[in-house]
């Protein structure tokens, strides 16, 4: 077999391959978006050629070492996620976070990080039965918005905003999803369920693809660590004076008290021997002694 016809046939089945992988990203089931399978980035037939950077946009940054990515931000639609490392699952789609972590997103560990050479592939949730998901915001964004990823080296990549597609299912372009829009080049697609939603075949009609290209890297910013707090001095509490002993109240002098009981009669005077008298004196009786001083 020739080289044209084997590089033909290799064409046809990384397409046929490829559509049939995507059929499944936007699978719809009880009235709500199933998880998303994202085929698995592979090898495209297209060759991009290096072409100067668009009017208006920045230059392509040089491509970083290889590195896992840990958080993606798009300010402008206010969206910073978490970002899982996911690999294919049985249906050969790459592998979403559940419904219960829709506001995370996965990317595809077994293709390039994002940074490093070639078309990084970060997919997500548009919606869940209850609200929209991580990705609903994605279809509005502009051409030169800016993506940020912090990556596990501590270097945050900045992409640039270079094109936002729709992308039908039928017919399925497998090198405009996931084919380098570039050579030599870092670059980044997010990709979310996008179109019409089929109810009766459970399924959206295309995918919005998001493309950016590596155009800026720093050191993710540390975390500002406070400064020690001056201790405030200790306000001294004014000092009480000692509680003043209490003086025992002067009780006032206690006037005596009469006795109660009234005093005996005295006793009478004892009779003077020899007279049968008491030793009382009468007053008219003369003393003898001044009897004589008369005479």
């Amino acid at each position: 077999m020739s080289e044209a016809r084997a590089g033909g046939r290799n064409r046809l089945l990384t397409r046929v391959a490829w559509a049939a992988l995507l059929l499944v990203l936007c699978l719809i089931g009880n009235d709500r978006a199933e998880e998303p399978e994202t085929p698995a980035p592979g090898r495209h037939s297209t060759a991009a050629k290096s072409h100067p950077h668009a009017h208006g946009l920045p230059p392509a940054h040089d491509p970083l070492p290889g590195a896992g990515p840990q958080t993606l931000e798009v300010k402008v639609l206010g969206l910073k996620a978490p970002i899982e490392g996911h690999g294919l699952d049985k249906l050969g789609g790459v592998e979403l976070p559940p419904y219960e972590r829709a506001d995370a997103v996965a990317w595809y560990k077994d293709g390039p990080s994002p940074g490093s050479e070639g078309p990084a592939v970060i997919v997500g949730h548009v919606d869940t039965e209850k609200a929209p998901a991580v990705f609903a915001g994605l279809s509005v964004l502009k051409r030169g918005a800016k993506i940020h990823v912090t990556r596990t080296d501590g270097i945050v990549a900045e992409f640039t905003v270079e094109d936002i597609a729709v992308v039908p299912n039928d017919p399925f372009d497998a090198d405009k999803l996931y084919g380098p829009l570039d050579t030599d080049r870092a670059e980044l697609r997010l990709v979310t369920c996008g179109g019409d939603y089929d109810r009766k075949k459970h399924l959206y009609s295309a995918n919005v693809v998001v493309s950016s290209y590596l155009t800026g890297a720093a050191q993710a910013p540390q975390p500002q660590q406070q400064p020690p707090q001056p201790q405030k001095p200790q306000e001294q509490q004014p000092q009480q004076p000692p509680p003043q002993q209490q003086q025992p109240q002067q009780q006032p002098p206690q006037q005596p008290q009469a006795p109660t009981q009234k005093p005996s009669p005295a006793a009478p005077a004892p009779a003077v021997p020899g007279t049968g008298e008491t030793g009382e004196t009468d007053e008219n009786e003369a003393d003898p002694e001044d009897e004589r001083a008369e005479q």
